[in-house]
């Protein structure tokens, strides 16, 4: 039997052929991939933060007193999670005058979140 066709055996069953498992090795992304997509899921990993995706993807944009009101925290709190997020590309800015306004950094964030919730409420 052609190696390409063999199958592997994975216990009870067969699962893939080696083919398939080539075509799939090629394909894998460069390690930095990996570790920039670990470190979102790590920055996300923080409730405090979760709940900031949360309130900011139920409204266009909020500055930091709104979010700190919303979720009973101090302002300077709020601000140090939204820095992390702002890091990550999560979340970005607009000032206006002193007040500096925050919103989700594109539609993929969202996306992304309420994905997570469905998960997790499954």
């Amino acid at each position: 039997m052609d190696n390409d066709k063999k199958n592997l055996d994975c216990g009870d069953q067969l699962c893939i052929n080696e083919a398939g498992l080539h075509r799939i090795k090629e394909n894998l992304p460069d390690e930095e991939l990996f570790l920039d997509i670990a470190d979102t899921f790590q920055v996300l990993s923080e409730p405090t933060r979760v709940k900031i995706v949360y309130v900011l993807s139920e409204s266009k944009e909020l500055c930091v007193h709104h979010i700190a009101t919303l979720l009973d925290m101090s302002s300077s709190a709020v601000s140090h999670q939204l820095r992390q997020l702002r890091n990550m590309r999560l979340v970005k800015t607009r000032k206006e005058g002193q007040h500096v306004y925050y919103s989700l950094s594109d539609g993929h964030i969202m996306q992304l979140f309420h994905q997570c919730v469905e998960h997790v409420q499954e």
